[in-house]
């Protein structure tokens, strides 16, 4: 049920934000000369729906103050729309669902079928975007209790929020050597020395040095792709430096303001330039689509300042920003604006560091690094989709984890691809026909349902049933098995089976065996509830109830409890024992005619080495946990022998 009302929103989101893409105007391709003057202020061009009232002839005053005050149709839609929506939210905390998201239609219909159209008025525009958000929130929280496809996307914090916060000294032999290794340095940017730019290159030569570090190893993933698209549009190259100080090259970070993606757009501003965002996706993310945005944007900010430096700025703060602290002051120059303290403290900061990265980066030798070893880019193929497909069910069509699915697709906001729009679906390079060749065999309204199992040496139709929650019989229909469906069908070890699941049901926690004993673990530097949940095989859910947390932070704790999985095995009785409260690492015990162990992962294991080691096979592994894909130091394994 969730499921279809996002998919309602998603759609309506779709149609809206494409209708509205069109009369974004792409930037000339030549730059204008630089202007000397303070640039003219620009007044907003009146809106589609009140170019009409533009024409009307000025009323006498006299005139103007006997008649009453004219009625606001776009006031008078928003309230009666604001009215649904919080009959919808007093519903939804009520726990009456289906009428709040009888609300919630209502809300989005008033605002799509109201003669005055949706972009005649930017006041009815935020009143979209922002009932969307507060509806999808709501949303999610049911999806994250009801489909498969619940997982959320994780969002990187953006650097450019740390950075910001710095006061830091100038260096002067820092500075001084700065100086005259900035003469044989050769930028598309114009390059400035002033101390708020010395006092960043000092912070990045030491306490924020992990940060240029950090940021220069991913640059090698997209910098070719991005030069080449600011190429293309006729700006700065050296213009990426500004994504790696926004975003440290990570399409997914989000900042405390809630700008996302490499070049941390708003919500607005990335609407005018063509980047699509709906429940499933979010087009800020996209590096190549996002790249290309923000090239339009700075060289419109370039052709309305006609100086760089300035462009960067109204690029942080907004061009009105900018706009007001030339007017207000008669110079159209940055540093002046600067020194004048005219312009917000983190647009001061903002362009200093920008600087000050391009410095570094482009002298590396100087300063330490040069021996970086950069990510190389990854190269996929594109696969163009009208459907929607759960991105585990996409990783066992190709045979990779879900999580190389999910770093090839950024844009995704969790594990489902858009329903009911072209999406474009990248897959490792050379898995396009692989893919094609297993999906087919999955039916449309399924894929975001079905699975694909491996078999491993021992799987038979009976135990692979009780994995997924469904029955032999139906795993025998969905591969057109013959013969006995009761669970002796010969398997091949290798081969994959369709895994057909039925529609909202999910492998809650009420399937999973727990240990009686608690496990006690110490908590490490930026552990979360969720890596915590990750590394012992558990949901985040359930980390939460046994240790009463909320959220995902876990505070100013130092340890949590945990009570380890178990493999419900009904012909051998559990003897595993968990460790007690008095210790901060437990051991694991296990009987050896069990027939199950559990294995504390190691710095360096593998799925091969441990499954040679302990008698198994890796498929066998993947199967006992979760389809495991990704090992992590001290995570915990369920085993099972092979016999």
């Amino acid at each position: 049920m969730a499921y279809r009302r996002i998919q309602l929103l998603g759609i309506v989101a779709v149609a809206i934000i494409a209708g509205s893409c069109g009369s974004v105007q792409k930037p000339m391709s030549a730059l204008p000369a630089r202007q000397a003057n303070a640039p003219a202020l620009l007044a907003p061009a009146p809106s589609s729906g009140n170019a009409a009232a533009t024409q009307v002839p000025a009323q006498p005053a006299a005139q103007a103050q006997s008649a009453p005050a004219p009625a606001d149709p776009v006031a008078d839609l928003i309230a009666q729309v604001e009215k649904e929506y919080q009959a919808g939210q007093s519903a939804y905390a009520a726990g009456q669902k289906d009428a709040a998201q009888q609300s919630f239609d209502r809300a989005f219909d008033l605002l799509l079928s109201s003669p005055l159209g949706l972009h005649s008025d930017a006041r009815l525009e935020k009143e979209f975007d922002e009932i969307l958000d507060h509806a999808n929130q709501l949303e999610l929280a049911d999806l994250k209790q009801e489909g498969p496809n619940a997982d959320e996307q994780k969002s990187e914090p953006a650097p450019i929020d740390e950075t910001n916060d710095v006061a830091y000294p100038v260096d002067p032999n820092l500075k001084a050597k700065a100086e005259a290794e900035l003469k044989a340095t050769h930028s598309d940017l114009p390059l400035m020395l002033t101390d708020p730019v010395a006092s960043y290159i000092n912070y990045f030569s030491t306490r924020g040095r992990g940060v240029i570090e950090r940021a220069l190893v991913r640059s090698g993933r997209y910098q070719e792709m991005m030069q080449s698209i600011l190429k293309q549009e006729g700006v700065p190259q050296d213009l990426i430096y500004l994504a790696q100080a926004e975003s440290g090259f990570h399409p997914t970070a989000l900042s405390r303001a809630g700008a996302r993606g490499i070049w941390q757009f708003m919500a607005s501003r990335a609407k005018g330039y063509g980047l699509e965002r709906n429940p499933w996706m979010d087009e800020r993310q996209d590096p190549e689509k996002a790249t290309r945005a923000a090239a339009h944007h700075l060289k419109d900010l370039y052709n309305q300042f006609g100086d760089w430096y300035l462009a960067m700025a109204a690029y942080n703060s907004g061009p009105g920003t900018v706009q007001s602290a030339v007017k207000r002051t008669g110079y159209a120059d940055f540093w002046e604006l600067y020194n004048r303290n005219v312009l917000p403290k983190e647009t001061r900061n903002y362009v200093p560091i920008i600087l000050a990265m391009t410095i570094m980066a482009k002298n590396p030798a100087q300063y330490g690094l040069a021996d970086l070893q950069r990510e190389s880019p990854v190269p996929y193929d594109t696969v163009k989709i009208d459907y929607a497909v759960d991105l585990r069910l996409v990783a066992e069509c190709v045979d990779v984890p879900a999580e190389t699915l999910q770093d090839l697709n950024p844009a995704l906001l969790r594990l489902t691809t858009p329903p009911s729009q072209i999406y474009e679906l990248h897959l490792p390079k050379g898995t396009s026909d692989q893919y094609q060749a297993a999906i087919t065999k999955i039916p449309e309204d399924m894929r975001v349902w079905w699975r694909y199992h491996d078999v491993a040496s021992g799987d038979t139709l009976a135990s692979i049933s009780k994995t997924y929650r469904t029955t032999p019989r139906a795993i025998a229909q969905a591969n057109n098995f013959s013969g006995d469906v009761a669970g002796n069908e010969d398997l091949q070890a290798g081969s994959k089976l369709i895994i057909p699941i039925e529609p909202g049901r999910r492998l809650s926690d009420s399937s999973q065996a727990y240990a009686k004993h608690l496990t006690v673990y110490k908590i490490r530097r930026g552990d979360t509830v969720q890596t915590v949940a990750d590394n012992f095989g558990v949901s985040a859910n359930m980390v939460r109830r046994w240790n009463h947390l909320k959220g995902d932070s876990l505070g100013k704790r130092r340890i949590v409890y945990v009570h380890l999985p178990i493999v419900p095995n009904p012909n051998a009785p559990e003897h595993y024992t968990a460790g007690s409260k008095s210790h901060s690492r437990s051991k694991l015990h296990s009987a050896s005619n069990s027939g199950v162990r559990h294995h504390r992962v190691q710095q360096g294991e593998t799925l091969t080495s441990i499954a040679s080691s302990n008698h198994t096979t890796v498929s066998a592994i993947k199967r006992d946990n979760g389809n495991l894909a990704v090992l992590r130091p001290g995570m915990i394994l369920v085993l099972r022998d092979i016999r």
